[in-house]
């Protein structure tokens, strides 16, 4: 009960940091309302897959070939997000929160394609199944470089 409570907190102080700040948008705008964060997605994928919805968590990376791909973290859980079919694209470095609209899917990765993915990460390992999610929207509150 404690967690879903500290969760619960977590989400609201993040809702009320969003409307305060100002969002970087990138391809389409997220739809109003709440946004799920992606620990609560993936801690439960089975309710969340295939459906359209807002996830929240942190960009921690960007595809660095193009910008055309980030990976988005929260609580330890992680999922790659396709900004489209190559629609749009973030730039190489950008970081921090973000919102992301789109559809969640389970995804088994082939040894080339893990192979052409880790050559596009900035060190990070590839698993052979991941979490993936086909944004046609994200909205990042870029970490600020200089503080």
């Amino acid at each position: 009960m404690r967690r879903w409570a500290i969760t619960g907190m977590m989400f609201f102080a993040g809702a009320a940091l969003a409307d305060d700040a100002q969002w970087e948008k990138f391809g389409a705008d997220a739809p109003a309302g709440p946004a799920v964060p992606l620990a609560i997605a993936l801690a439960d994928p089975a309710a969340h897959v295939g459906q359209a919805k807002v996830f929240s968590g942190r960009v921690v990376d960007v595809c660095q070939k193009k910008g055309c791909w980030v990976m988005l973290e929260d609580g330890g859980q992680g999922a790659r997000v396709l900004l489209g079919d190559h629609d749009f694209y973030i730039p190489k470095d950008v970081r921090g929160q973000a919102q992301v609209h789109g559809v969640l899917a389970r995804v088994e990765l082939s040894p080339d394609a893990q192979r052409h993915t880790a050559q596009e990460t900035s060190g990070a390992a590839v698993p052979a199944v991941e979490y993936r999610i086909v944004a046609d929207g994200v909205q990042v509150l870029a970490d600020d470089p200089g503080a």
